[in-house]
């Protein structure tokens, strides 16, 4: 497994540092961390899929993002030396690699490329919030949620049909609108061929016809790099 956090870092520091972590093991929705939590390690994907999420004053979920294998999660906390910003749940049977923040701090000493891919990473995540931030203001709730269903099918496959084992509730959190707005959009998709829908899924069999419902313009994955 590689991440894309120790990219460009020498192999042997990495396997340093890899040597060092504790391998945790989840169960379907189990809670990695809450929000709030003190923060004092980075957890490395190897396995499963994780939900990023935020909970507003009102009570409302906010789902900030899905981390897959090769991706990284609670950087920023331990970087900053504070508390977790998220709480983040299994969506299945899941794997991390437990990376204590003092190691981190210490290759990131060792080796600039660190610092840099930790900025680089972190500039990133920044990005993308302010773009989500944007959306939400600009753009009308049934695109979003054409949007997450369209990034959801990249988390879970490429070539149509694709299974997005998530709950209506769940991509709603995702897409900051509600379900019964969620369901409509899905359903009006279904009757078009877009998506088929069933139990705690939606099955993505139109590609294209998603990407132009979602207003974006996207290859087929179908036609390879």
């Amino acid at each position: 497994m590689e991440w894309r956090l120790f990219s460009g870092i020498p192999g042997e520091d990495v396997r340093a540092v890899l040597a060092l972590a504790r391998r945790s093991t989840y169960r379907r929705g189990e809670v990695v961390f809450h929000r709030h939590d003190p923060a004092d390690c980075v957890h490395l994907v190897a396995k499963g899929r994780f939900d990023v999420r935020v909970v507003t004053p009102r009570g409302d979920e906010i789902a900030l993002g899905i981390r897959a294998a090769g991706d990284t999660f609670g950087e920023l906390a331990v970087l900053t030396e504070g508390v977790r910003s998220a709480t983040v749940i299994a969506l299945e049977p899941g794997e991390t690699l437990v990376v204590r923040g003092t190691e981190l701090r210490r290759l990131a000493r060792l080796h600039p490329s660190v610092d840099e891919m930790l900025v680089r990473l972190l500039s990133e995540r920044v990005a993308f919030l302010s773009e989500r931030l944007v959306e939400a203001y600009t753009v009308d709730a049934e695109t979003r949620v054409a949007r997450r269903v369209l990034e959801l099918m990249h988390v879970y496959g490429e070539v149509p049909p694709v299974a997005i084992p998530l709950t209506q509730e769940s991509v709603a959190a995702l897409a900051g609108t509600s379900r019964a707005t969620v369901n409509r959009v899905l359903r009006d998709a279904e009757r078009r061929g877009i998506v088929e829908l069933g139990r705690g899924r939606t099955v993505v069999l139109d590609y294209e016809a998603l990407s132009r419902l979602a207003g974006v313009k996207n290859r087929n994955p179908a036609d390879g790099p």
